[in-house]
């Protein structure tokens, strides 16, 4: 492959000193109008780009223009909303985002965040995996802004944007409960991500609260994938006394579960999923805004990278119960 031009390849083109490209590049003053012009047809003609990882590494403690989104899966519809509302808050902030998406892999997180703190990104926006965060102190100590999303980290004081998943989970079980159901099952994705084990912390006090015992027959958890939600709920129906209603702890379980629900069976999802409004019922969802959530931690992120030094800081976002239909269909009680 060609070597990619330089600016001493420029500056031999255009018959001037390497400093007399510097100055046009940066838009420094101080060239006359007619040597700028050789300056750019050289740059035009050899296709030179500026290194700004190079420039800003020899500017140290300037900013790159530079920050980082690590999300689960950036193949989630979620996850990819959430990060388009990043990308527009950065793009008006005149900054570029590296994405990357650790699975739920600490292994990888640590990876993909080394890879990006290498870059000496500006900040991070982390939607964390479960576990120890402390890793990132150092980081932290010597200047990347980090603002988690979605999820709170562990062993980290930094600024968090999440929803009331524990109070939402409450509220979708008493929707259930006054819809005549007592024999709820619950649904859920890996218990030691925060997120989940909120909302099945917030199933469990709604059933306690309204005099139901909790039933362990009729819980699932580690569900990953729609086809592992599918089965189970396919297991739990065939039992002996299955459940009239289900809440699933997310839009993946949630259409896993869907596909294996019979006639007359409840069911209410979190997060809204492709085509839950158009099935036959239409599923009722607890949903969330990607948009707001992304778009409020890239803008507490950027307020930090700017200087703002006030405590840590979680904003709590609301949820929206959209009834549709699954979740209102009545129940034997």
């Amino acid at each position: 492959m060609p070597a990619r031009p330089t600016m001493k390849d420029v500056a031999r083109q255009a018959g001037v000193s390497t400093m007399t490209v510097s100055r046009v590049v940066n838009g420094e003053p101080g060239v006359m109008p007619e040597t700028a012009a050789r300056v750019h047809r050289a740059i035009r003609s050899l296709g030179y780009q500026r290194d700004d990882v190079a420039r800003q590494l020899r500017r140290k403690g300037q900013l790159t223009q530079t920050v980082g989104i690590l999300l689960d899966n950036v193949a989630d519809p979620f996850m990819a909303s959430l990060a388009s509302a990043v990308e527009d808050v950065a793009r008006q902030q005149g900054s570029v985002v590296l994405i990357g998406s650790s699975r739920d892999d600490p292994v990888r997180e640590r990876e993909v965040v080394s890879a990006f703190t290498s870059r000496r990104i500006d900040g991070l926006i982390l939607i964390p995996v479960a576990g120890s965060h402390r890793f990132l102190r150092n980081a932290v100590a010597t200047g990347t802004r980090v603002v988690c999303a979605d999820r709170s980290a562990t062993g980290l004081k930094t600024d968090a944007v999440v929803v009331d998943n524990r109070g939402s989970a409450n509220r979708a079980i008493a929707h259930l409960i006054a819809h005549g159901h007592r024999r709820i099952a619950y649904l859920g994705d890996r218990l030691d991500i925060w997120t989940i084990e909120e909302r099945y912390a917030g199933y469990l006090t709604a059933l306690a609260y309204a005099g139901i015992p909790a039933d362990p027959a009729i819980v699932r958890h580690g569900l990953r994938l729609a086809d592992d939600a599918t089965a189970a709920m396919t297991g739990m129906l065939a039992e002996a006394d299955p459940p009239t209603a289900v809440l699933a702890s997310n839009g993946i379980v949630g259409l896993g579960v869907r596909a294996a629900l019979p006639a007359g069976t409840a069911l209410v999802s979190f997060d809204d999923f492709l085509l839950a409004a158009q099935l036959d019922p239409p599923v009722t969802v607890i949903a969330q805004d990607p948009v707001a959530m992304g778009s409020t931690a890239a803008h507490l992120l950027f307020s930090r990278i700017h200087g703002d030094s006030s405590p840590p800081r979680t904003v709590v976002l609301p949820t929206r119960l959209v009834a549709r239909g699954s979740g209102e269909i009545s129940g034997p009680y």
